[in-house]
């Protein structure tokens, strides 16, 4: 137990230790290297980040869940841009012309809707059918990219609504909306995670499914919880940012799924379940993107970027599994 605890601590410790080295080193590189005058640790700079983080970081949220359940979803990326044409979309219809204003709560939640069933019809499949998670949403990720192709063909949706974008860049404190909800959704799901039955049925069913389904927790339907969650999630993302931009092309949203999942795996989520928390997931997520910012900040190529990003995962995936097998072989002592 005490082994267990110090690996914890240890992993939920390592993402924030990770981002104050970063913090400190893109700084100081930033005075040698750096094109711009601005300091990184520039407090707008900061804000921007957040706000910049909150895309990828919202869908991240829910992706946390569904890895501590023991599965995964890889349809994030085409459900988010799906989302975004409906909203976007809907606000050209005539009777939502006709509506002015009053179309855009409308618009927003025909968006939410469609993730939701989206989430919805990935959850029944893998809780009806008992296949993997990893191959239902491999299909459904080719499945609802092609709707998004059959939608608009290789044309961008586009409709803006200045009203919409007004809500899109509102800030409090500096703090703009999406930031606002990527921190209101990460709150929310913590306790969701922390304080409620739900939340501890997600690590039971992750960590011993059989244990789970004997100890009376409906496994299935609450499966299915979690499938419309990250879809609601992967809506409301596309909500926050399309808001803003008032343009979607058919090829947004790929990769969303990898950057999710690394950022939850770099925030001390298990690929096999049972174990993950919403603040290290929060902290994979700002880690990450000051890794993208801070390398564009000294001028590095976005190859190199993803090739740091891709070594660092690498290296906390081999450190989870060291760890892991060293408390294991504790545990026989």
């Amino acid at each position: 137990m005490k082994s267990d605890n110090m690996s914890n601590l240890i992993k939920n410790g390592a993402i924030w230790g990770f981002i104050v080295l970063e913090l400190i080193f893109f700084q100081i590189a930033g005075e040698f290297w750096s094109l711009s005058e601005r300091a990184f640790m520039d407090l707008d700079n900061m804000l921007l980040l957040l706000k910049q983080s909150a895309p990828i970081g919202i869908i991240a949220v829910g992706m946390t869940v569904i890895m501590i359940n023991g599965n995964i979803d890889l349809s994030v990326g085409a459900t988010y841009a799906l989302c975004a044409i409906v909203m976007l979309d809907s606000m050209s219809w005539p009777f939502m012309e006709s509506l002015g204003d009053w179309a855009i709560p409308l618009a927003w939640l025909f968006a939410l809707l469609t993730g939701a069933v989206l989430g919805l019809i990935n959850g029944i499949i893998v809780w009806k059918t008992g296949v993997d998670a990893f191959i239902v949403t491999l299909g459904s990720m080719l499945g609802y990219r092609g709707l998004v192709f059959m939608y608009n063909g290789e044309n961008p949706t586009y409709h803006l609504n200045w009203t919409m974008v007004d809500i899109a860049e509102w800030d409090l404190f500096g703090v703009e909306t999406p930031a606002l909800v990527f921190l209101a959704v990460a709150l929310i799901v913590w306790f969701v995670m922390t304080r409620t039955v739900h939340g501890r049925n997600a690590y039971a069913v992750g960590n011993n499914r059989e244990a789970a389904v004997n100890a009376a927790i409906r496994v299935g339907p609450h499966m299915l919880i979690n499938f419309v969650l990250i879809g609601f999630l992967a809506a409301l993302s596309a909500v926050t940012f399309y808001s803003g931009s008032g343009s979607v092309n058919p090829n947004d949203g790929m990769l969303f799924e990898l950057w999710a999942i690394t950022a939850v795996v770099l925030g001390g989520t298990k690929l096999i379940g049972g174990a993950g928390s919403i603040v290290g997931t929060f902290g994979g997520v700002i880690a990450i993107q000051l890794l993208r910012k801070g390398l564009g900040h000294i001028g590095a190529d976005t190859a190199t970027v993803n090739l740091v990003i891709g070594l660092i995962l690498i290296a906390v995936l081999f450190l989870d599994r060291q760890l892991n097998v060293k408390g294991k072989e504790e545990l026989k002592v």
